[in-house]
C-alpha cells in the first residue's frame, strides 16, 4: 500500500518506528466485530484491506452508521476521548488490520512528533467527513443523499486502487445505507431504483459501478474534489 500515489511518503525512520508500534495483524471475516461497542478498546488499528465501518446503536436496536472505513484508514482513536458510551466497528467485507497497542500511542507521539501530527490529520480529515455526513443527513433529500454517498464511496474507493474495470467492490445492502443516511429502508429501496433507472450508477453482485459520474455529482452536490494524499500508519 505504501506505493500507492494516495497515500504520502515517510522516511525510513518513520517506518521504522510504526513497524516499532505496530504488534500484529488481525483479519476479520464479513459481518465480524473488530470493536465492540460500549467497551474501551486497548487497540488501534489501520484497515490494509477491505471495508468496515463505524457505527453507534439505541437501545431499542436502531443504528447509525458515523462512517465507512477504507484502507489506510486509522481506527479507534475516538476511545481516547470517549466520555460514555464508545462507538463500534464491524467488518463489511473480508477485511485485515495492521494493530497497535493504545497504550503506546503517547510513546509515538513523543519520538515521532511528524507522525503524531499526521495522527491528529487522520483524526481532523475523519472529524471532516462526519461534518459533510450531518449536512447530508440535515439537508440533502433522499436522492442527493443517496448521490453524495454513492460518490464520496466510489471516488475513496478508487483512490486506493479498488477498481476493476470501472467497478469497485461494494459489500453493503440497503439497510447499510438507510443507516448512513438516516432514510427508512422502503424509501432508501425506492431511491437506489430510481437513480439506476435515471442510468446513473448500477449495483451488481457486490460490485458498484458509476454510469453517469457528473449527473450524479451534480445530483448530489459532491464537493470532495480532488482528494488529498493522506498519511498511512
Amino acid at each position: 500500500m505504501r506505493g500507492n500515489v494516495a497515500f504520502l511518503p515517510i522516511s525510513a525512520e518513520e517506518l521504522k518506528a510504526i513497524e516499532a508500534f505496530r504488534v500484529g495483524t488481525r483479519r476479520v471475516e464479513a459481518g465480524g466485530t473488530v470493536i465492540e461497542e460500549h467497551s474501551r478498546s486497548a487497540q488501534l488499528y489501520t484497515l490494509y484491506a477491505g471495508w468496515a465501518f463505524r457505527y453507534k446503536s439505541l437501545s431499542d436496536g436502531r443504528r447509525q452508521i458515523l462512517s465507512f472505513l477504507l484502507p489506510g484508514d486509522f481506527i479507534g482513536l475516538q476511545d481516547e476521548f470517549a466520555e460514555g458510551q464508545t462507538h463500534g466497528v464491524e467488518a463489511a467485507s473480508d477485511a485485515s488490520f495492521c494493530v497497535f497497542e493504545r497504550r503506546r500511542l503517547w510513546d509515538l507521539f513523543h519520538a515521532q512528533p511528524k507522525l503524531g501530527y499526521d495522527i491528529t490529520w487522520l483524526a481532523a480529515r475523519e472529524e471532516k467527513m462526519i461534518d459533510d455526513n450531518l449536512v447530508t443527513t440535515g439537508r440533502r433529500n433522499a436522492g442527493e443523499r443517496v448521490a453524495m454517498l454513492l460518490m464520496h464511496l466510489y471516488r475513496r474507493a478508487e483512490r486506493v486502487g479498488m477498481v476493476r474495470d470501472g467497478w469497485v467492490p461494494f459489500p453493503f445492502n440497503q439497510r447499510h445505507i438507510a443507516d448512513a443516511l438516516g432514510l427508512s429502508l422502503v424509501h432508501t429501496n425506492k431511491t437506489l431504483r430510481r437513480l439506476q433507472r435515471m442510468g446513473l450508477h448500477k449495483i451488481d453482485g457486490g460490485w458498484l459501478r458509476i454510469l453517469e459520474p457528473h449527473a450524479l455529482e451534480a445530483l448530489g452536490d459532491y464537493f470532495e474534489r480532488p482528494l488529498r494524499h493522506v498519511p498511512l500508519i
